[in-house]
């Protein structure tokens, strides 16, 4: 069973006769007590083309010390890791492997880089010998694999232990002050393997001043972590041509294809990245990767002069495919926090029969179904294909001859074509009498709405302060819009619940009772709208994305 540990910690630069100055002048710090010397070795494990060191993602296999097996870390924040740890075996973990997948598909995982290191560690205690942090002295020997160059280094490593009640990154930031003053210094490298795959890497593959970490920097130039550009974006596009191609002008800074894609790249990045994420069942992940789905598709749709829909169309169904699969899970969760909390607002004489308790139940066999149906989703040859498709998209964008065009003019005009699409399907709505035939056109106005605030949301960087303030208005009526689908759905599943208490001989009066309440903030809603609307949809709003 693997187990996850939050990593903090800080490095620094050492040599073989760098002394530790003493950190029990550091506030806090009562004693150093000396640990020994352990002797670790370990091989990490990446793509041919490493894939997992230009994400920053590194897999070990360690042998010695207290924590052998295999060892999965992904970034966090700087210096902040989650290292995700199962027991030793001779070949990775399926759970580990399931992490990877993602990033790795259908590719293998080799041997790249062995580490072995002696460890010099020691425990920087409270007064009432508490582990607030470890300090160790690693000298290390670092093997290019399978036979490659060789490398050697030490360096200083500060570790906030785990599980230790209010520590936090000020301790680290202290004992960095000190280290300082001693003249140590921190590392250039973010981690071992980085400073090995640099230090080991063919003559070739060496970084020029800033450029990044050998193999590393060049998977990253060819789009692998950076949102750079991805191989093959200046041969012959999918539209033919000869000399200077579509695809290379279409790629030019300041154009709409340059800005296009560069948001599509945004969103292909956190699917990637996010798909782990998932299946760690981490806080909001699955919304995010909704999200990301959503993002990538709505700008197929709202840049199609952009980008040609004969390829992005199929691209896009899968998106909503996938959106859609994980949405179980993730919808289930959001309507039963505002069931919860619709229950807990509830004077207790109006909560009649065991509310609390069939709302549990109901909730928690729905969210274990979705989450199954999110994990296969994840797991499916569909979801790999999709992913591989996108890659491909990336590698040789399907541009169209607006894409080589200045990119204020292009992005401005397709942000107001989604505008107005919100315009009609808001106006249609207002006129509209109370009921289901308006229930459903606000829940398709509140699409219409995330649609276009996604499109200034991707035209932002290119337009600036105007479509800021434009996604911020829209976003206001989404969320109102949102409010109200919301309320639909809460007002079907309380539905649902009524009849199953009354089924069960129990009293279906609190399921009305919040019924009727939901029929009510829903009207709220309604006469909101108008106003809100009215802001949305200023003139000056509009004018400000063209000037």
């Amino acid at each position: 069973m693997a187990e996850t540990k939050r990593e903090i910690e800080r490095k620094y630069e050492a040599t073989s006769g760098t002394r530790v100055p003493d950190l029990t002048r550091v506030p806090g710090i009562a004693a150093v007590v000396d640990r020994g010397v352990m002797e670790l070795d370990a091989v990490y494990y990446d793509t041919p083309d490493l894939r997992l060191a230009a994400d920053g993602v590194t897999l070990r296999r360690r042998t010695g010390g207290s924590d052998e097996g295999w060892h999965l870390k992904f970034p966090v924040a700087s210096g902040i890791r989650d290292e995700i740890r199962a027991p030793l075996a001779d070949t990775l973990p399926g759970e580990l492997a399931g992490l990877l997948r993602s990033r790795v598909r259908g590719g293998e995982i080799v041997p790249v880089v062995r580490l072995r290191s002696a460890r010099d560690v020691r425990h920087l205690q409270a007064a009432d010998g508490t582990l607030l942090a470890e300090l160790s002295v690693d000298t290390v020997h670092a093997e290019r694999l399978p036979g490659g160059a060789e490398a050697g280094w030490t360096e200083i490593e500060a570790e906030l232990a785990d599980h230790t009640e209010g520590a936090d990154e000020a301790l680290l930031d202290a004992i960095g002050n000190r280290l300082r003053k001693a003249g140590i210094h921190p590392s250039s490298a973010p981690s071992k393997l980085s400073r090995a795959l640099a230090e080991t890497a063919p003559p070739q593959e060496r970084p020029a001043e800033g450029a990044g970490s050998g193999a590393v920097a060049a998977a990253k130039r060819a789009g692998r972590g950076d949102g750079g550009g991805a191989p093959g974006l200046v041969g012959v596009s999918r539209r033919g041509g000869v000399g200077e191609t579509l695809s290379a002008r279409g790629e030019r800074p300041g154009t709409a294809g340059h800005a296009v894609l560069a948001y599509v790249r945004e969103q292909a990045d956190a699917i990637v990245a996010l798909d782990p994420a998932v299946r760690r069942d981490l806080p909001d992940a699955v919304h995010q990767l909704r999200v990301a789905c959503r993002r990538m598709r709505s700008a197929f749709k709202t840049y199609r002069k952009v980008l040609d829909r004969d390829v992005t169309d199929p691209v896009g169904a899968e998106l909503k495919w996938l959106a859609g699969e994980l949405g179980v899970a993730r919808d289930q969760e959001v309507l039963t926090e505002r069931l919860r909390g619709r229950i807990d607002a509830l004077p207790r004489t109006l909560r009649i029969g065991p509310v609390r308790g069939r709302l549990r139940s109901w909730s928690a066999a729905r969210a274990r179904s979705g989450r199954r149906r999110a994990l296969a989703a994840l797991d499916s040859a569909r979801h790999l294909a999709l992913l591989d498709t996108i890659d491909e998209l990336l590698a040789d964008p399907p541009l169209r001859g607006p894409a080589a065009r200045d990119a204020r003019a292009v992005l401005a005009r397709a942000v107001l074509k989604d505008h107005d699409r919100l315009t009609a399907r808001v106006d249609r709505a207002l006129a509209l009498e109370p009921g289901r035939d308006l229930d459903v056109a606000l829940h398709e106005a509140r699409k219409a709405a995330k649609r276009a605030r996604y499109a200034a949301d991707a035209a932002t960087p290119t337009l600036g302060k105007p479509a800021r303030k434009f996604a911020k208005r829209v976003k206001s009526v989404q969320s109102l819009l949102g409010e109200h689908q919301d309320g639909v759905v809460a007002r079907e599943a309380l539905r649902e619940l009524a009849d199953q208490a009354q089924t069960a001989g129990e009293s279906a009066f609190t399921w009305g009772l919040l019924h009727g309440r939901e029929e009510a903030a829903a009207a709220a809603v309604e006469g909101e709208l108008p106003g809100a609307w009215a802001k949305a949809s200023a003139p000056g709003i509009r004018a400000a994305l063209t000037r």
